[in-house]
């Protein structure tokens, strides 16, 4: 390889390693949140009584672990639900949460969405909710009891669809890193369960 391929080369993989270390270490380290994020109560008003019980507890981390999680599955039966499994200390996890905040303020009048917070702090999981709110609670999976319901094997995050029979239609091991592919499975795993195409 020439000097000017070797340079260019090493251009490459410096410029690899910075977005690298903007969308996974600088997520990890905190990310550029500054608490911005959709206008919930504008987006979300009128939804059906049982999304708007999980809007009302945006951000809060519930208990019970996954009792409690397949307990609110089931009272969410009738509606098509998104569960995203995540942790404070996951670069990829805090990176996705845009995702999440955009799509969760346009489909959360139609389908339920929930969190599940995975071998984490409740201190830095609410720090992290802090910077970066959603209109919906995650429960809490210290054990990763449900983790491990969903069928999850490999790491977080993880994102799970649940159609309107409370039964698991579709599970994500990737991060999301565009609004767009977030967006496309919604409407392919959630709404289209739901007898709509978004």
């Amino acid at each position: 390889m020439t000097n000017a391929g070797r340079t260019w080369a090493l251009c490459l993989a410096l410029a690899a390693l910075a977005a690298l270390v903007a969308g996974g270490c600088g997520a990890a380290a905190g990310g550029d949140y500054g608490g911005q994020h959709p206008d919930y109560a504008r987006a979300l008003a009128g939804s059906p009584p049982p999304l708007a019980a999980l809007h009302r507890q945006a951000d809060q981390l519930l208990p019970g672990g996954l009792d409690a999680y397949e307990a609110r599955l089931a009272a969410l039966k009738g509606y098509p639900v998104v569960v995203n499994l995540w942790a404070s200390w996951c670069g990829p996890c805090r990176f996705e949460f845009r995702a999440f905040q955009r799509v969760a303020a346009d489909y959360g009048k139609r389908v339920a969405f929930l969190g599940v917070n995975s071998e984490d702090s409740d201190d830095a999981a609410k720090t992290f909710l802090g910077e970066a709110p959603v209109p919906y609670p995650s429960y809490t999976d210290p054990d990763k009891g449900i983790f491990h319901a969903v069928g999850a094997s490999v790491g977080l995050p993880v994102t799970a669809f649940y159609n309107r029979g409370g039964e698991l239609s579709y599970l994500d091991l990737k991060p999301y890193f565009h609004v767009s592919e977030l967006n496309t499975d919604v409407k392919r795993y959630a709404l289209a369960e739901a007898g709509g195409s978004g």
